[in-house]
């Protein structure tokens, strides 16, 4: 088994490393750091958790040297502020021992104070799209001396609406520089943006998506509907020793909503929430408290479905089955991390069998069915989402299929039935001045109108 000694990294990596509970390289970081190292193009196809921050990390802060300039050498560009956050703290641990300047930019706060804080300088940017733009916009950052840029996630950011703004960065930065790419899934759009911008890129495929990470132990449950997920994801969390940390993951947020009001009465100060509505602030003392252990529980859609880096997650339940299958994967990600061992709870519906068997399609086996406890009530409440929709059958502003009889039909008479072509000037006009297909047809037709 390779160790990071046999990377060739800095003495003040090495120390950094000393520091950090990791004995060795995983096998993406192993494949990616000398390709980095050399300068070439990299696209890199890893899930979350095989740790991919690492591997574009250490090759770059390997060979960025002290600098006082102002403007970024180093940008990575990731689809969320939270993988923002997650980066930066990264970057800062492997950079204990060296100088070096590292600043994180995103959209959902005060831009001005971003803008102050790029001024003073930064050798590493990492940033959101849509933000980063905005502060090239405003000239508080310059581009030109980017050598190196990641993205990382780039499914996710093309998914999001992203390419505009990518578009637009490719043609700020440098053409001369070294693009390095991580994304879960190869999508057509992923290849256009690889033709496009890239050259010549090794490639490197570790855990491909579909693959399930062999540490992880799945099972799922058949459950009538969303309240009696609820009844059963409640008996569940009350075991505190066997579901010490668990995400729980929601199709929307409406859902993710409905279901914290449901728990919030016996989970109380053990549960947390984060989707796209919640405030950054909010988003941000949501993932520390559960990070930490404050919550045990932590509510999610699956905006933090991939690349966020959350330790000791016991178990990921899928409260519903998400609509790609590739998304089940990236959930399950975000525990079995570090191979360590991890477990999966799928609760799906008679109308949600169709996308599991296409999650096990993907995956190449079948999730164990667990039966449902008899302890657990069967609710049978709907959601507004759930419920049939009504039909007004007898209406008396309707008429029933016999008392319609449809569209009316008749034999046109004689008269009727004669192709209309115009009226009898129309055809005396066109008659007489036929269409102009040649010079001399026009001179024609002016000569008769002028007579």
């Amino acid at each position: 088994m390779a160790t990071f000694d046999d990377l060739n990294l800095s003495s003040a990596l090495r120390n950094a490393l000393a520091d950090l509970p990791f004995d060795s390289p995983t096998p993406i970081q192993e494949s990616a750091y000398p390709v980095v190292l050399s300068g070439k193009d990299l696209v890199g196809i890893a899930q979350t958790g095989t740790g991919k921050t690492f591997a574009y990390l250490l090759p770059i802060l390997r060979d960025l040297k002290f600098s006082k300039q102002i403007n970024p050498r180093i940008l990575i560009l990731v689809p969320t502020r939270e993988l923002v956050l997650q980066v930066v703290e990264q970057a800062e641990l492997l950079a204990t021992y060296m100088t070096v300047r590292i600043k994180g930019v995103y959209g959902g706060t005060n831009i001005n104070t971003q803008t102050q804080d790029v001024m003073q300088g930064v050798d590493l940017l990492v940033a959101t799209p849509g933000r980063l733009y905005d502060l090239v916009l405003s000239r508080a950052l310059q581009m030109k001396s980017i050598n190196k840029l990641v993205i990382d996630e780039v499914d996710v950011m093309l998914d999001q609406g992203f390419r505009f703004q990518l578009q637009n960065i490719f043609e700020i930065i440098p053409e001369k520089r070294q693009n390095i790419m991580f994304s879960a899934t190869m999508t057509e759009d992923v290849e256009a943006l690889i033709n496009d911008y890239f050259y010549t890129p090794a490639k490197i495929s570790i855990a491909v998506s579909g693959t399930p990470l062999d540490n992880i132990e799945q099972r799922c449950y058949q459950v009538k509907n969303f309240y009696t997920k609820v009844n059963l994801l409640a008996d569940l969390l009350f075991d505190k020793n066997e579901f010490e940390k668990v995400l729980v993951f929601v199709a929307t947020k409406r859902g993710a909503d409905r279901v914290f009001e449901n728990l919030e009465a016996t989970y109380q100060t053990q549960l947390g929430i984060i989707h796209s509505n919640k405030s950054q602030n909010a988003r941000i003392k949501a993932i520390e408290d559960f990070d930490s252990g404050t919550n045990r529980i932590l509510i999610a859609t699956d905006v933090i479905a991939r690349g966020l880096d959350l330790d000791e997650v016991s178990h990921v339940i899928s409260f519903d089955v998400p609509e790609y299958p590739e998304n089940y994967m990236h959930r399950i990600g975000r525990t079995g991390r570090a191979e360590k061992e991890g477990k999966s709870i799928l609760l799906y519906t008679k109308k949600e069998e169709e996308d599991k068997i296409a999650i096990e399609s993907l995956m190449k086996i079948q999730i164990p069915i667990i039966d449902f406890p008899q302890e657990v009530e069967v609710s049978n409440l709907l959601t507004p989402e759930e419920r049939p929709q009504d039909k007004e059958i007898n209406s008396a502003h309707k008429l029933s299929t016999v008392d319609n009889p449809g569209p009316a039909y008749h034999e046109k008479s004689e008269k009727n039935q004669k192709e209309n072509l115009g009226g009898s000037y129309q055809r005396t006009i066109a008659k007489k001045y036929k269409k102009a297909r040649t010079k001399g047809d026009k001179i024609q037709n002016l000569k008769r109108k002028n007579r």
